[in-house]
């Protein structure tokens, strides 16, 4: 199922930190974005949901070490992803 993107302000500000590190990953980090929209449920993310402190958040895989926290959520009567977070996991966790 096709999902909107949505980034937020962190997300925005965390990716711009990422590839200004790690400028050879755009084409990585874009690659699973479109992923994601095309369906975040597919294997090769491995998307899970969190628990503890980020419970109702989920998390899946945009590479070796590197990580995307989103959540669920309606706008405009359709189902969206809110990008939240990236990096890597003792950056996101």
């Amino acid at each position: 199922m096709k999902r909107e993107l949505v980034s937020t302000t962190t997300f925005i500000r965390a990716a711009k930190k990422f590839l200004k590190k790690q400028p050879g990953q755009v084409d990585s980090l874009s690659a699973t974005l479109q992923e994601m929209e095309a369906d975040v449920f597919q294997t090769k993310l491995r998307a899970h949901k969190l628990k503890g402190d980020l419970e109702g958040r989920w998390s899946c895989s945009a590479g070796y070490d590197l990580g995307i926290i989103f959540s669920f959520g309606v706008a405009q009567n359709a189902e969206t992803i809110q990008l939240l977070s990236l990096g890597t996991h003792d950056e996101v966790y």
